[in-house]
């Protein structure tokens, strides 16, 4: 892909992540409309530049930004607007950089969750709880759920945040 069409999708991936990330921290959704579209724009993209290759790239990544994220909806970690956010994501990066992007994403995910937690003192139970989980996990090697209490409350994460920052550090590494 040559420096004109690397901006072109450079300047894609910033917009959808820009407007999901305004959508996630206003609505606390990120909206069918930006994930679909965007889906379908990084199709064409790819299948117009690089022909079916190209298309079997964009495709792969929506795949994979999807896998990667279905199974915490699933088991009602994360919204569905998150999910295909990814796969949006993907389908304009490719399976190997929204696989990267994912990797990043969890770690800023974890990061945000414990500023988060720190911040406000109503997660001060939620945070005792998780660095229980982590000192069991780092002294026996095994993990322990512990279930939140009857008056914990958590706060919900806007996690196209986090979604936004680990895709930004794909879009760093590939510009720098």
């Amino acid at each position: 892909m040559n420096s004109m069409n690397s901006m072109a999708q450079f300047a894609m991936v910033i917009a959808v992540i820009s407007i999901g990330v305004a959508y996630d921290l206003r609505y606390r959704k990120i909206p069918n409309w930006l994930t679909f579209s965007a889906m379908v724009a990084g199709i064409l993209f790819h299948g117009y530049l690089g022909g079916i290759p190209g298309l079997l790239l964009s495709l792969g990544g929506l795949l994979v930004g999807f896998a990667v994220f279905i199974t915490f909806y699933m088991h009602g970690g994360m919204g569905a607007g998150d999910v295909k956010l990814m796969a949006a994501i993907g389908s304009l990066l490719g399976p190997k950089d929204v696989a990267f992007a994912a990797l990043y994403t969890a770690i800023a995910g974890g990061i945000y969750a414990i500023l988060l937690m720190v911040a406000r003192k109503s997660n001060r139970k939620a945070l005792a709880r998780c660095a229980l989980m982590g000192k069991t996990l780092l002294f026996t090697g095994h993990c322990a759920y512990i279930p939140e209490g009857e008056n914990e409350k958590t706060t919900p994460l806007c996690y196209g945040v986090a979604i936004a920052a680990g895709t930004l550090v794909v879009l760093l590494q590939k510009v720098l």
